[in-house]
């Protein structure tokens, strides 16, 4: 990785002031920037803050002073996908850029084990008035995301934004995007936002030309947001060591390609019923020029095909529910896998996230299946039929009788999905309760 000076950035940061009248309060700060580029932020010379928690743990808050006038930026780790996710420098300076908040983490001290790891650490950015901690609003905000490419070897990165307004990538871009509805720490519902996946593709140094792995996420109107850094791989590979570069500034695409949040989705559940039925369901708290959703079935997880469509409302800023029935009666036993594709009036696509069904045995009885048994990182808790669109709590405990990972569901799906990844090896055992029954499974953890 080549470092690149910031003098030339300077300039052209200068530039921008002088030709702009920008106007800053305590807790209004707006941003002007010529032909829809915003003002550059500037992220340099972060220190912990005493009172917090040690430094590179979950609840650690680093603050980046002046990244504009009179305005500080806090970085606060949120948590991480397990323990074996660590921070080695909340910015570093020896590459890339130095402007740019560039956030350096490790997964398994660098080489990732066999079989498929997936992994993350989430960051919350939030803006205050300088030395203060008072909230302070920005209008508009570009952050781009550079170098998001792999190792060249069934490593890649990824990075994946929420309460983005739109985003831009180069129209050959190599980055896959998918659409994420996500529980957040702190935050009350689910949270939309965009997971941008690398290719395998090694590109040398952190270059803002290679416009084929960049995408530049706009925020309008926002005190704080949400951004995961992480990484896939699908063996054992040594390149698990990863810098992100996050520049809060605009670039010039060849071809750019907008894309946008047009549909808001707070919910998509899917639920076995009597007869090889399967009832999908979802919620929309927004739509703009939305055309229509695709319902897709998988059988293996990878690959989709067609099962229904479902015109939309089009436009709209209040709840709008939609419901589709499948019929499995032509499918052999195992698990399903569904996602709905929203299909833009222009066009554009973006997937939802995915939910999992399983056919064969018993649904009448209050027992539950959870699978894989022994499990790594994902497990799959199957609930009675009767308990399905109900709210349901799902316990894991040890061998001491404790709660160690606690997950609810409001609407629980036929199958819930448990992240297992940071509880350690071991016996444990699922308790599932909607309320009036409960059913328990014993569980091994493995690594």
């Amino acid at each position: 990785m080549t470092t690149y000076p910031s003098p030339m950035v300077t300039v052209l940061f200068i530039i921008k002031k002088s030709t702009y009248t920008c106007l800053l309060s305590a807790l209004l700060f707006i941003t002007c920037a010529p032909k829809g580029f915003s003002q550059e932020l500037v992220f340099k010379k972060p220190s912990l803050e005493t009172e917090r928690t040690t430094a590179g743990k979950d609840g650690a808050v680093y603050r980046f002073p002046g990244v504009t006038n009179n305005v500080d930026a806090l970085v606060k780790i949120i948590g991480r996908s397990s323990s074996k996710v660590k921070l080695v420098d909340i910015d570093l300076t020896s590459s890339g850029f130095d402007n740019a908040f560039q956030p350096q983490v490790t997964f398994n001290n660098g080489t990732t084990p066999g079989g498929k790891s997936d992994w993350y650490m989430e960051f919350d950015i939030s803006f205050v008035k300088s030395a203060t901690s008072m909230p302070v609003n920005v209008t508009k905000m570009d952050v781009t995301a550079l170098d998001v490419d792999g190792n060249g070897d069934g490593l890649r990165e990824y990075v994946t934004f929420y309460g983005l307004k739109s985003y831009t990538l180069e129209a050959r871009t190599q980055i896959t995007v998918t659409s994420v509805l996500d529980n957040l720490l702190g935050i009350v519902g689910s949270v939309a936002g965009k997971k941008f996946l690398a290719p395998t593709t090694n590109y040398p140094d952190i270059d803002p030309t290679a416009t084929r792995v960049m995408v530049t996420n706009k925020y309008e109107n926002v005190k704080s947001f949400r951004v995961r850094t992480g990484g896939v791989s699908d063996g054992e590979n040594g390149a698990a060591d990863r810098m992100y570069s996050l520049w809060f500034k605009s670039f010039t695409y060849q071809a750019p390609v907008d894309g946008s949040l047009p549909v808001k989705l707070t919910s998509f559940n899917a639920t076995r019923k009597a007869d090889s039925k399967v009832g999908l369901s979802w919620t929309t708290a927004q739509e703009e020029n939305v055309s229509h959703f695709v319902i897709e079935r998988s059988v293996d997880g990878s690959n989709y095909t067609e099962v229904g469509m479902v015109f939309a409302f089009g436009n709209s800023n209040t709840t709008r529910e939609y419901n589709f029935t499948d019929d499995l009666k032509n499918n052999s036993n195992g698990i399903i896998y569904y996602r709905l594709r929203m299909v833009d009036m222009d066009g554009r696509m973006n997937n939802s996230m995915v939910r999992l069904i399983r056919t064969g045995g018993d649904k009448g009885t209050a027992s539950i299946s959870a699978y894989p048994n022994p499990v790594v990182n994902e497990l799959r808790v199957t609930l009675p039929a009767a308990w399905q669109d109900k709210s349901v709590t799902i316990d894991i405990y040890n061998n001491n009788g404790q709660v160690v990972k606690r997950s609810m569901a409001a609407k629980a799906n036929q199958t819930e999905i448990v992240n297992m990844s940071d509880i350690g090896t071991g016996l444990y055992i699922v308790r599932v309760s909607n309320g009036s029954e409960s059913a328990v499974q014993k569980i091994t953890k493995a690594k």
